[in-house]
């Protein structure tokens, strides 16, 4: 823990191997639904078809980061009934899935949703890799959080597990965020 704090305060990204070591220490049971920052939740697909939880949580926004005919189609007209605003991400879990393009949109997604009051469910079969990549994406987007701290706040609710191809495009997003503020800052200047 230590080495990863001098990291963090050099402000390097941490390796994949000390991610690992955050994703994997003190594991906690996941539950189907956990509420992971204020009024943003991760989910499994239960949650997501189960329309009378979604209501009585008060969710009015839905991210499926396994949409598509053969995973998890659900879509808009599926949530028709309950006046909820949904945004499908086709993204397959493995490794060599490129998550990457879906970052921007789906953090605008959840930002605007929580700009507007409303409580967003993000979810994937399991709620545990593609949902909880995108939700530390947010987090890193506009949050201002690095990946270790954005890891570190949404364990504390849920054990999420981005596998190692996403943690590493999480990765890239940090240092692609870093630069940015590094640059932006020095423009002030």
């Amino acid at each position: 823990k230590r080495e990863l704090k001098e990291t963090s305060e050099q402000g390097e990204t941490p390796s994949l191997t000390e991610l690992r070591e955050i994703l994997w220490t003190n594991r906690k049971p996941v539950g189907s639904v956990n509420e992971v920052w204020p009024k943003l939740y991760i989910g499994d697909e239960s949650v997501a078809r189960d329309k009378t939880r979604l209501s009585s949580l008060g969710v009015t926004h839905v991210l499926n980061a396994a949409a598509g005919q053969h995973r998890i189609n659900t879509g808009q007209m599926f949530y028709t009934d309950i006046e909820v605003v949904y945004h499908g991400v086709e993204a397959a879990d493995h490794p060599e899935f490129n998550l990457q393009p879906f970052f921007n949109s789906a953090a605008q997604f959840i930002d605007s949703a929580l700009k507007e009051n409303g409580k967003v469910l993000v979810h994937c079969a399991m709620g545990v890799s593609r949902s909880g990549a995108l939700v530390l994406a947010y987090l890193m987007i506009h949050q201002g959080l690095t990946l270790a701290e954005a890891i570190v706040a949404v364990r504390l609710c849920r054990d999420i597990g981005p596998n190692s191809g996403f943690l590493d495009q999480l990765r890239k997003l940090e240092l692609s965020l870093h630069t940015q503020s590094r640059q932006i800052s020095f423009k002030i200047i």
